[in-house]
């Protein structure tokens, strides 16, 4: 397809084009060739979904930056198959395009034993072709060995391409090309050098956020030209557009009646904005209005507001902002006290402290409703998957309930007072009790996936629910 080809919007989605972007490691450059990719792909007018394979927060708000449309997390530890195809099925009904990228290598997933978690288990559910990146800095001939390993690996799945990332001259392009379509039948798309201009940020988290960045316009645009002039995106169009029907799948989210039952007040920006797409659309599906504000931007908690959500990011880096809006910190002390439903996240969880203390050591006051403390600290504290039981009846469930989440920081809480736990969480070195629920605040730094149980949202709509009849009826909370 050409820049600029109209596109027939009934036969060119009648097969969900889909594609996933493979690695051969973490650090390969799937995040910079998936952006290229969606930036060209949307400069030719196509509607581009993006998703990305497990439980990262950060690569999907570069994704939207680009695509214009929210990307949605794929993970098939976190949710079953039906999930999976559910959460495919429903985004990318009016995309033209859906581009997915993969997490850590092909392989890589919640263990060394099986696909669970991984791309290529992705892949493989929804029946998806795959193009590899791979790193062929040095290599040559014996780049063939190395995709011929990753294809062999999964013979059900199709790895229908490469693309050779870290290339030297064109020359080094034309000699890994050679050695790989000769040895392992697959074509090469093209090649990327390393080029400095367009590489990400990182820090502790990962990736600068895109809510940081401020412009990316400039960005984006030098991402879509590497693209075009780089890789072969009429075959890569084609070979998503060979993709067939997806399976059906079962139905997890109830159908909207177009009720409102409660509005949900949720903090977005760029210290709060870990929030899983499905998590935001369950509440919704349920009946809850989403009101977005900005702590940063000194807004506070909206009146209206019978909930609040409040979910991870970087509070620790606007530590000395959020000091500042001294009328939010006190809001949020209020609400939690009243009794209004809370459900604060890692970094909602560390600002419902007594105070965090950041690499330098300075310590900021924040909202007190915990009795606890948090210091960061340069190790990595928490990482992985999380088998969840709510430890006791709260307001996003019974006790006992069970879902699935995911746990990434680098801070430590120091409790300066027993309290009840949230959660007890199983991960793959044992379990342990986690977070605190006091009144109706459920607060913890697991990320909670809703869609592995539904229940949770519409528990949690249905206890903003209550407390908006009984402010209603001027009843006592």
């Amino acid at each position: 397809m050409e820049r600029g080809e109209p596109v027939d919007g009934g036969t060119w989605r009648a097969c969900r084009p889909r594609i996933v972007i493979a690695g051969t490691h973490s650090g390969v450059g799937k995040t910079t060739v998936t952006l290229a990719v969606m930036a060209a792909l949307r400069r030719r007018g196509l509607r581009v979904q993006g998703f990305k394979v497990g439980p990262d927060y950060i690569d999907p708000t570069y994704h939207r930056a680009v695509t214009g449309r929210p990307s949605r997390n794929l993970d098939s530890w976190m949710g079953s198959p039906d999930i999976v195809r559910e959460v495919f099925e429903r985004a990318s009904r009016d995309a033209d395009i859906s581009v997915i990228e993969g997490v850590m290598g092909m392989y890589d997933g919640r263990s060394a034993a099986s696909d669970e978690g991984s791309t290529v288990d992705i892949a493989r559910l929804l029946d998806a072709p795959v193009v590899l990146v791979a790193d062929v800095s040095g290599l040559a001939r014996s780049a063939a060995a190395l995709v011929l390993g990753y294809l062999r690996m999964a013979p059900d799945v199709r790895v229908e391409g490469v693309i050779a990332n870290g290339i030297a001259s064109s020359g080094h392009l034309a000699l890994v090309r050679e050695a790989v379509e000769s040895a392992c039948g697959v074509p090469v798309l093209g090649g990327v050098p390393r080029d400095p201009e367009v590489r990400l940020p990182e820090r502790h988290l990962g990736l600068v956020p895109s809510l940081e960045r401020g412009e990316l316009g400039p960005l984006f645009e030098r991402l879509a030209c590497l693209a075009e002039e780089r890789l072969d995106l009429d075959l890569f169009i084609r070979m998503a557009m060979a993709s067939p029907p997806p399976s059906p799948a079962v139905r997890i989210f109830p159908r909207r009646t177009g009720q409102l039952h409660c509005t949900i007040a949720v903090a977005r920006d760029a210290a709060f904005h870990f929030y899983y797409q499905e998590n935001l659309d369950l509440l919704e599906a349920y009946g809850a209005q989403l009101v977005f504000f900005s702590p940063l931007a000194g807004e506070t908690i909206p009146d209206e507001a019978d909930a609040l959500y409040i979910g991870g990011g970087f509070p620790e880096e606007f530590a000395v902002d959020l000091t500042r809006n001294t009328r939010f910190l006190k809001d949020l002390h209020r609400i939690c006290a009243e009794g209004h439903p809370v459900l604060a996240e890692c970094g909602g969880f560390m600002v419902l402290t007594q105070s965090i203390t950041d690499r330098s050591g300075v310590e900021h006051a924040m909202a007190g409703v915990l009795p606890a403390r948090v210091r960061m600290q340069e190790r990595l504290a928490a990482l992985g998957y999380r088998d969840i039981a709510l430890h006791v009846d709260n307001v996003i469930g019974p006790a006992g309930m069970r879902l699935r989440g995911h746990e990434f920081h680098y801070s430590t809480v120091e409790w300066l007072e027993s309290q009840t736990p949230a959660y007890e969480v199983r991960g793959l070195h044992g379990a342990w009790q986690e977070g605190a629920v006091i009144g109706n605040t459920v607060a913890g730094y697991t990320h909670l996936y809703f869609p592995s149980q539904p229940e949770v949202a519409r528990r949690f709509v249905e206890a903003a629910r209550r407390w908006r009849m009984r402010r209603d009826d001027g009843t006592d909370t």
